[in-house]
């Protein structure tokens, strides 16, 4: 049995999944938050299947349990995960991780590919916590946590930005001043690339075509979104850049906006760079203009025909119509169209909205199809559509195993 913990770390919380890679499948997940507090929490879910004598195929099955206690740091929300391993199961004296895989938000363009984590690797990932200070600190918190309750036992960092390491300098270079831009590592890194790479992936095997014979973009639309032009499995553009701020509206990011904005909310309204941090980052995006962050509130008042909603509804829309136009340019031409994460896999409204200008380009929206709520890789678009459209469920955390089990395997 290959079996390998991944980690997701934050500045205060982890998340993690044990799976077993010779059939993929889960046989446990958690979440350990609210670190640095007297009451933090976590949750530990054990995953198993149920053999039915009646059933042709096994059902899963879970079961859940929870603690509340003081976890001061993340070496201590380790020794947690632990105890509920030893509690709760599955056993890790009898499923050992043969890895264990780190999620980076940040690789700046130092790290292409998962890179098996050394004391200079460590040190490469703290020093681009500059490019992203919310997110890369906790990282490095978590492997040096993880690297003390796994100390026998390769640790790999797989990179957001790793994916989109393949963009050509035309889509990566910002047209400010060349030497400040090089001084401060000022160019689009691109995010989200666990999960385009894996959809784009899943979608070829779905439609058992190569996947160098692809043209794909690649919508992950989520609380946080981003889309992605990929031809032939290498990304050639994508719409987050420095930061994951850039791009496509999101639940509370503004995405594109003209830099002047800035300027005269600085000079004008006296907002700090803290403010304005917190403006774009928390309280732009559907939240500020409509005062919901979740597409299914908008939604809903958009069929209730409230004006703010159906605003923010429609910047969305033309933001992901704008981008859809921009990459079948860059791509000349589209064989797959692909929707992922919250959003993009619950929305039929959504995905018909953003789809519905293309049909110049080959794009036929099966309603029936569109509409249906079934788990799994599904096709919606019609059979005589020239470009096939697929709702894909991402797996980043599997994505995330598969490739630390190839840099442990070698």
């Amino acid at each position: 049995m290959s079996v390998v913990l991944v980690v997701n770390s934050g500045s205060s919380s982890f998340k993690y999944q044990l799976i077993d890679m010779d059939n993929e499948a889960v046989l446990a997940s958690g979440l350990v938050e609210r670190i640095g507090q007297d009451n933090g929490h976590s949750r530990h879910t054990v995953t198993a299947a149920d053999f039915a004598a009646d059933e042709p195929a096994p059902t899963f099955v879970s079961a859940t349990s929870e603690r509340d206690l003081p976890i001061p740091d993340h070496t201590a929300g380790f020794q947690v995960m632990l105890d509920a391993f030893a509690a709760h199961g599955p056993s890790l004296d009898t499923n050992p991780p043969v890895a264990v895989g780190h999620r980076v938000v940040h690789g700046g363009a130092r790290f292409f590919e998962p890179t098996l984590v050394t004391p200079l690797v460590l040190i490469n990932i703290e020093d681009l916590s500059v490019l992203a200070p919310l997110h890369n600190p906790g990282a490095v918190q978590g492997i040096r946590a993880a690297q003390e309750a796994f100390d026998a036992i390769p640790h790999v960092a797989v990179f957001d930005t790793a994916f989109h390491q393949t963009l050509a300098p035309a889509a990566y270079t910002y047209a400010i001043d060349r030497e400040l831009a090089e001084q401060h590592r000022l160019r689009r890194y691109g995010f989200h690339g666990t999960s385009h790479k894996f959809v784009s992936e899943a979608a070829a095997a779905f439609l058992g075509r190569p996947l160098g014979d692809l043209k794909q973009i690649v919508f992950h639309l989520g609380n946080g979104a981003s889309v992605t032009a990929i031809d032939g499995g290498r990304s050639v553009d994508t719409s987050m850049g420095l930061t994951p701020l850039e791009g496509l509206v999101m639940g509370t990011r503004s995405g594109d906006v003209d830099p002047a904005i800035v300027f005269q909310l600085a000079r004008r309204a006296g907002l700090s760079i803290d403010d304005l941090d917190d403006l774009l980052n928390k309280r732009s995006g559907l939240l500020g203009l409509a005062g919901a962050s979740d597409m299914r509130d908008i939604e809903q008042r958009y069929e209730d025909g409230d004006e703010a909603a159906t605003l923010a509804f429609d910047v969305y829309i033309h933001r992901l119509r704008t981008y859809a136009g921009a990459y079948l340019a860059q791509l000349g031409g589209v064989d797959v169209i692909s929707f992922t994460a919250g959003i993009g896999e619950n929305s039929p409204i959504i995905r018909a909205a953003a789809l519905e200008t293309l049909g110049f380009a080959g794009v036929e929206i099966e309603p029936e199809r569109n509409e249906r709520r079934e788990r799994g890789i599904r096709r919606i678009s019609t059979d005589a559509s020239e470009v096939s459209v697929l709702v894909v469920p991402t797996n980043e955390e599997l994505e995330i195993a598969r490739q630390t089990l190839g840099v442990a395997q070698g």
